[in-house]
């Protein structure tokens, strides 16, 4: 059976739980309630599992703090014996307008700390991101402040269903592939 790491990135504690930096975690806590799974703490973080179309999913929260994710991706990659092309990192992007899906293979870290340092950690580029728009509605020096922040009040009405959408192209993704994927998602 074809394995696959899926991993959401955030930071852990109640502090950062509805910031919109933690947008990695909201999509893999979405995808749990819709298939029935549950995370349970672990090493490095908290894991959950389950089975789609003939595939096994391994999502991850990493515990280790957006700046230092590489140290749990490479973990359970190591682990798990996944092979990089299998694996799948959600984060959010201010570059991109809210609720805007976008699917990438390889890349830039686009100044975001934690593809940052998973990039450094694997010392490739070439891996699967899925990048969630939240936009840069900040002033100059504000960005901490803001990915940090909660989501504003027209952003809490639209996120129930661009969370939905955002599951939909993680099981595209590990069943129809990143091509695919991509053609049907990216800029929706």
């Amino acid at each position: 059976m074809k394995k696959f790491l899926i991993v959401g990135l955030g930071n852990i504690g109640e502090k950062y739980a509805r910031t919109r930096h933690n947008v990695g975690f909201k999509i893999l806590e979405q995808l749990a309630q819709e298939e029935g799974f549950t995370f349970q703490d672990a090493k490095l973080g908290a894991t959950g599992t389950f089975k789609y179309k003939g595939r096994a999913l391994l999502c991850l929260k990493p515990s280790t703090y957006m700046n230092l994710s590489g140290k749990a991706v490479n973990y359970w990659i190591n682990k798990e014996k996944i092979p990089i092309e299998n694996i799948l990192i959600i984060c959010d992007d201010i570059n991109l307008p809210f609720g805007t899906l976008r699917l990438k293979t390889k890349g830039s870290d686009g100044g975001h700390n934690g593809l940052k340092h998973i990039q450094q950690v694997l010392n490739t580029t070439k891996y699967h991101r899925f990048r969630f728009g939240v936009g840069a509605d900040f002033s100059k020096g504000k960005q901490v402040d803001y990915v940090l922040g909660e989501w504003g009040e027209a952003e809490q009405d639209t996120l129930p269903e661009r969370l939905e959408r955002s599951t939909q192209l993680v099981r595209s993704f590990v069943f129809a592939g990143p091509k695919n994927t991509m053609n049907q998602f990216n800029g929706t």
